[in-house]
């Protein structure tokens, strides 16, 4: 296991203590928010990602190989006003929507949609294993564990529209500071989903775009600092690690041609939301 790996596994195990800890240091305590309960929120915000290497398994009618310790980045985009406020253009930049449901005063569930981006590194030295064939390309051939450059003209890999992690969680919500009319709250949860990518491949220098697919599942953990005024406004900045397998990646409309991947990934989400109280007596909760 590579050392970004290991570093991102510490990191997950080291969020769900923190978790745990967390929420049993304000069991014991009534420092609550009184009267969320009934209440619902929602937010829209920006991401930046980072992953671990992976493996990556490709199959098909003429080819079945596996490529290791694949690297792979996000792929932020520049900022404008067009692009991140601009309705027509919401998935475009990186972006993180939410919205949830206070089933107690510190209790919510919720169903988010987290739109990553993952981009093969382009031209990196891999190792490969398995068979190529009838392809009338120079990468015809057996390997067996030998190394291979990834150029464009072999394989270009990318989720980017986009590695799509449609998730549910259940959050703890704690007043950690209250400044009157601005008020420090502590969040933190865990949550699973499914992966619905829309995966650009370009293989053998033949271009195989395909639709959206349900390729798999993730789970994660978070923790955040939300930051309240003007009762029901918040801002909200988190860490999300978590781990992402898809066994099922449509390469092109060819059911026979697919690929599978399994890593961690780390998150840093940027986010602007509010809450609606349902009920009169919730209202002025924040």
């Amino acid at each position: 296991m590579n050392t970004i790996k290991s570093i991102i596994i510490l990191r997950i195990f080291v969020s769900i203590l923190l978790i745990l800890s967390v929420s049993y240091s304000h069991a014991q305590s009534e420092n609550k928010p009184p009267g969320r309960k009934g209440n619902l929120y929602f937010y829209w915000g920006w991401n930046r990602g980072w992953y671990t290497t992976s493996d990556i398994h490709f199959h098909g009618v003429d080819y079945d190989f596996k490529l290791q310790n694949v690297v792979a980045h996000d792929k932020p985009t520049t900022f404008s006003w067009n692009k991140y406020f601009n309705p027509f253009n919401v998935t475009i930049p990186q972006t993180d929507f939410r919205i949830g449901y206070y089933i107690k005063d510190n209790y919510s569930v919720s169903f988010g949609f987290d739109h990553m981006k993952y981009v093969m590194k382009k031209n990196q030295e891999v190792k490969i294993s398995g068979t190529i064939a009838n392809t009338e390309t120079l990468y015809d051939g057996t390997y067996a564990n030998q190394a291979i450059i990834l150029a464009p003209e072999f394989l270009q890999f990318e989720h980017t529209n986009g590695l799509n992690y449609i998730n549910i969680d259940m959050r703890r919500f704690d007043r950690i500071l209250d400044l009157g009319k601005v008020k420090i709250n502590l969040t933190e949860g865990i949550g699973v989903g499914v992966l619905m990518p829309k995966t650009n491949t370009t293989l053998f220098n033949k271009n195989n775009n395909d639709q959206y697919h349900i390729s798999g599942y993730g789970i994660s953990a978070v923790a955040a600092v939300n930051i309240s005024f003007f009762k029901f406004l918040f801002i909200q900045s988190e860490f999300k690690n978590g781990y992402i397998n898809m066994p099922d990646i449509r390469t092109s409309h060819n059911q026979s041609e697919s690929a599978s991947q399994h890593f961690f990934f780390t998150q840093f989400n940027v986010l602007f939301g509010a809450t609606i109280g349902l009920h009169h007596k919730d209202s002025t909760a924040k």
